[in-house]
């Protein structure tokens, strides 16, 4: 098959007429130089240069966490967090505040309304200017994954119990909707033309949803490829999807059709991935090892192991800032407890009924991650 145009720019030709050989020569050079310069700053960047880590915050809070969203357009971070969520700057990545009472599993937002979601049982409707709770709608189901889709124009609230999907007016909050997916949804994709792709986390398959008559249209089967997933990354413009999976893999297929193109390893203990069309790239966090996977796209056929960058044991969700290309994954330091005052430190001087100051567990530690008690949340920013 022929490289796509979005890979591989075509030569460029040039005619103007006689010329001497000496100026041929000169102008060869010349265009050359210019083809390569275009070649450097057109077209989707592919770059060698590996991720890093650019920077990490810590905002102390109680409570566990799931998932993190970055809302590109409105520049906020959010991240719920033991019974309300905390809200950062998408730039300096600076606490901007926190929607009290609204907690849960993850957030989404509507830009047009300036209204946010809280995939909690209620769900917490938000007015994400100024940080205060709207309302509280009643449903059904667990509600665990969420995503605000522009098409349907509804927020989707994903449950492992049926129903499987609650669909949400972003305007005023009703409820326009349910659908079963056949199975446990994880993470969704949209395709901004119509599809939306769903991963069932227990059918070990991909459901394939007509937003126009809200019907499930097809269930991709990834077999004994994959088993999991847990995270999805979509190529719309290719038709490509990224199954990232709980067996360490992630596999690639036809989003027209659910054939399966190829496997690639990633992480351990995954639980979120995306695409970004920018660098062509996939990528997938997983928390059990601290680790993102970044899987190069080099054709609609073509696809490696890019990198695995050690990030933080315990950051299994991650989310694009499709601003910057910045990839922010989110962890839990959890504060060990003080030990006691003995009779033996006070009879050393320390004063009775007072207690040394409580410190974080080193960075890296198996207890990172899912943690219901004090802590330092960490905002890991990764990018080039």
């Amino acid at each position: 098959m022929a490289m796509n145009n979005q890979y591989k720019r075509q030569p460029q030709t040039l005619n103007h007429g006689v010329l001497s050989m000496k100026n041929l020569s000169f102008l060869s050079s010349v265009v050359l130089a210019a083809s390569v310069s275009l070649l450097a700053t057109t077209g989707p960047a592919q770059t060698s240069t590996p991720y890093t880590i650019l920077q990490k915050t810590q905002t102390m809070g109680n409570g566990g966490i799931d998932y993190v969203y970055a809302d590109s357009d409105g520049r906020r971070i959010y991240v719920p967090r033991g019974g309300q969520t905390f809200v950062f700057d998408l730039d300096t990545y600076k606490p901007v505040g926190t929607v009290a009472g609204v907690g849960g599993h993850g957030v989404a937002v509507d830009s047009k309304s300036h209204h946010g979601f809280s995939s909690s049982k209620p769900v917490s409707m938000f007015d994400t200017t100024t940080l205060t709770e709207i309302k509280k709608i009643p449903v059904e189901g667990g509600p665990d994954g969420i995503l605000y889709e522009p098409v349907s124009d509804r927020v989707w609230i994903f449950s492992h119990t049926a129903p499987n999907a609650t669909l949400i007016d972003p305007k005023d909050g009703t409820i326009t909707g349910t659908l079963d997916l056949g199975g446990q949804p994880e993470q969704a994709a949209s395709d901004g033309k119509g599809t939306l792709y769903v991963d069932l986390e227990d059918k070990n398959s991909i459901a394939v949803v007509d937003l126009k008559s809200l019907k499930v249209t097809a269930t991709y089967a990834l077999g004994d490829k994959g088993d999991g997933p847990a995270g999805l990354g979509l190529d719309a413009k290719n038709h490509i999807l990224f199954a990232f999976c709980h067996s360490q893999n992630c596999v690639i297929l036809n989003a027209n059709d659910g054939k399966i193109i190829t496997t690639l390893p990633i992480g351990n203990g995954v639980d979120g991935g995306g695409f970004n069309p920018n660098t062509m790239e996939a990528f997938s966090s997983q928390g059990r090892d601290g680790t993102l996977t970044i899987i190069k796209e080099t054709s609609p056929t073509s696809f490696e192991v890019g990198q695995n960058l050690k990030t933080v044991m315990g950051a299994k969700t991650c989310t694009l800032d499709a601003k910057t290309g910045h990839i922010v994954l989110i962890a839990v330091e959890r504060v060990l407890a003080p030990p006691p005052v003995t009779d033996a430190a006070v009879a050393g001087g320390a004063k009775p009924g007072t207690v040394p100051q409580p410190t974080s567990e080193p960075a890296g530690t198996p207890q990172r991650g899912r943690n219901n008690g004090p802590g330092n949340l960490d905002l890991i920013v990764v990018g080039r």
